[in-house]
């Protein structure tokens, strides 16, 4: 773990689909009686992607508003990261669809995209900032975009009314206010079947099987042992991060989660003193975005004056692996 490097957030965007599906809508989806996917879940509302809405064009909204809030060309930028839990296509990757977007096909800035499921934004920010630390760079944005609501099974409410669509992006600086004080990463690939997505890669091929490819193409995930894996290992995880970053518990100021699910997020909420106050909670209305879902939080917590200087956010999420991810920044 690399602790004190510096940065700042210079802007931060979001983009949400222009259509919601409300928790009514999903308990008729999903064949549950009236009221179930609001009181057993606690949704209200969704918002999916219409086809023209594709990841990179989503992610190019929410990155326009980022570089507006910062004030900065996009030509500006020295390299622009893709944080998506499922790409747009396999090749390429969604950060050079988006750098077309804006208008920065001809413009050398170099894309590539990072991938670790529901933290990739985590693991894009570390990878960001030890760029800065390095001095590759100045200006990094990071942008993250999913639609979930292309996989849903809806044979299985669990695996399909948590998620929601979505898109935030970061304009990042090197040599600012905020310091990450620590970072924390661990996967534990014993439980690699209980949340997956198997098709669209090189190991399942349509020209052979194609029922079993659009079989496989759904989402599947097995919520009791998520919740099982995780949150047997998740008291040693947190300790160790919180013992990194130097802070005690009662020192976080604000909690910034994936939103995994309601259970997960109260679960989260006790296990750290005032939980319930200090934790960003937006899944009733939003979801588990999947890799979008922590950015958004952030984001959240930024647009709603949240984060003051010197406040202690504490960044800490869960995703297929299984893995758990945190980060302490001292803004």
């Amino acid at each position: 773990m690399v602790e004190g490097r510096r940065f700042r957030v210079a802007g931060s965007g979001a983009y949400l689909p222009r259509d919601t599906v409300s928790a009514s809508r999903l308990d008729d989806l999903t064949g549950q009686p009236p009221g179930t996917t609001q009181a057993r879940f606690g949704v209200t509302r969704r918002h999916w992607a219409c086809p023209d809405e594709t990841s990179s064009v989503m992610g190019a909204a929410a990155a326009r508003n980022a570089l507006d809030e910062a004030g900065w060309d996009p030509g500006s930028l020295d390299v622009i990261l893709g944080a998506c839990g499922v790409m747009e296509q396999p090749i390429p990757g969604t950060s050079v669809l988006i750098q077309r977007h804006l208008g920065l096909g001809d413009s050398g800035i170099a894309c590539f995209d990072i991938n670790a499921t529901c933290l990739s934004f985590l693991i894009a920010l570390d990878r960001v900032l030890a760029g800065f630390a390095l001095g590759d760079w100045q200006r990094a944005l990071i942008v993250c975009a999913d639609i979930a609501s292309a996989a849903l099974d809806f044979s299985d409410p669990e695996a399909s009314v948590l998620f929601g669509d979505g898109a935030v992006a970061f304009a990042l600086e090197a040599h600012g206010p905020h310091i990450r004080l620590s970072h924390l990463f661990r996967t534990y690939g014993e439980a690699a079947d209980v949340c997956r997505l198997e098709a669209g890669g090189t190991r399942l091929r349509p020209h052979e099987d194609l029922d079993g490819f659009l079989a496989a193409s759904r989402f599947q995930m097995n919520g009791r042992e998520v919740f099982r894996a995780t949150s047997r290992r998740f008291p040693e995880f947190l300790g160790d991060l919180l013992a990194a970053s130097g802070i005690a518990p009662d020192d976080v100021d604000v909690i910034v989660p994936h939103q995994a699910s309601a259970a997960a997020l109260e679960h989260l909420k006790r296990s750290l003193p005032d939980g319930n106050a200090r934790t960003i909670d937006v899944y009733a209305d939003v979801g588990n975005q999947i890799a979008t879902s922590l950015a958004f939080a952030l984001h959240t917590a930024r647009a709603t004056g949240r984060l003051g200087p010197g406040d202690h956010a504490l960044l800490i999420g869960s995703s297929a692996g299984i893995s758990l991810g945190g980060a302490v920044i001292r803004w």
